[in-house]
């Protein structure tokens, strides 16, 4: 299976993260992905390349201009206005207040953040910019006619929403990855999201559209990040009604359950019939991931990894979450290695 990493993910390499109360080194921080790669190379998975650079307009068919622009220019502006630490929101949009976008770069932080725990640091956006840049190469090779590839993203993506950031994510890879295909003649794409934490951004941006159905088992929001979207009476609007579909799992789920869960999302593609597939690949499902309360082992990961490839469609597989356990890069290449069957 081909693989796609930028060594750019590194420039993102925030020292700060409010977590229960405390700030703490992130748990989204660059041995993730270097554990990973170790991985790929160690078991011979394929050829790793290195992404071809996309003009920006492939991801304005997905976000905002100005939400790209603030990305683009927040640490120089943070750093202007004689801030010292990282760029953190404090302060947001909250219900009964108006929903305008400051000039000073504290309300823009709180204009377009989810939640506190995302730092934005120099290198923030070159990473971010790298990190679609590899999903839209594994597209590009799939378009070629592969009929799977392995997006390595650092920074992960599928939180971030159209002119939202948060939960480490600031391009959602994913969805512009799935934009791709429609833009070159796919009628129809299946985004199935099977890390543990919901998908917010990639329904948020999908909600209303049939050509992208989005499917997520996540942790139940009433006890999981991002806790106020993923609930299973969630199916879409407009013309994407009966298109977006949530399994909200409660803590301490195992195997069984989970299985459960993927096998009748897998029903709904099937009927569903899209041209192709593309996974959020999260293995914060492990029973050791420290900020997740799934008990997945890491053999299940390989097991579902054939249940995956039983769907027999083109699929690109994107990286967003697990985190820094020595086994993210063993559980990672379990799923693609038991899609490939070995």
């Amino acid at each position: 299976m081909l693989t796609v990493f930028s060594d750019k993910h590194a420039l993102h390499d925030a020292k700060t993260e409010l977590y229960g109360g405390e700030l703490v080194p992130p748990f989204e921080c660059p041995v993730r992905a270097e554990h990973i790669l170790q991985r790929v190379n160690e078991v011979g998975l394929g050829d790793v390349i290195t992404p071809h650079q996309y003009n920006i307009d492939a991801i304005t068919r997905i976000h905002d201009p100005e939400f790209l622009h603030f990305l683009e220019t927040c640490w120089d502006d943070w750093t202007a206005s004689g801030y010292k630490g990282e760029a953190i929101a404090t302060c947001w949009p909250a219900r009964g207040m108006q929903q305008r976008i400051p000039d000073h770069i504290e309300g823009k932080l709180g204009y377009y953040a989810l939640a506190a725990e995302t730092a934005i640091s120099n290198g923030t956006w070159k990473a971010a910019r790298a990190s679609v840049d590899v999903a839209l190469t594994a597209q590009s090779a799939i378009r070629d006619g592969a009929r799977e590839a392995f997006a390595l993203c650092r920074p992960p993506g599928h939180h971030a929403a159209g002119d939202m950031f948060g939960g480490y994510c600031f391009i959602n890879n994913a969805a512009v990855a799935a934009q791709g295909f429609i833009d070159q003649g796919a009628s129809r794409v299946a985004l199935l999201d099977v890390d543990f934490h919901h998908g917010n951004g990639s329904q948020a941006i999908f909600y209303d559209r049939d050509d992208v159905m989005f499917l997520s088992l996540h942790g139940d929001p009433r006890d999981a990040f991002p806790h106020f979207l993923g609930y299973a009476d969630e199916l879409g609007q407009g013309a994407g009604e009966g298109f977006n579909h949530n399994y909200p799992l409660g803590p301490g789920t195992h195997f069984k359950t989970w299985n459960a869960a993927l096998a009748d999302a897998c029903h709904k593609i099937r009927n569903y019939g899209p041209d192709a597939l593309v996974i959020s690949l999260g293995v914060d499902t492990f029973e050791h991931d420290p900020i997740s309360f799934f008990k997945l082992t890491s053999d299940d990961f390989k097991r579902y990894g054939k249940t995956l490839a039983s769907l027999g469609l083109p699929t690109l597989f994107i990286m967003e979450g697990g985190y820094a356990v020595e086994e993210i890069g063993i559980n990672t290449v379990n799923v693609l290695q038991g899609y490939e069957g070995s």
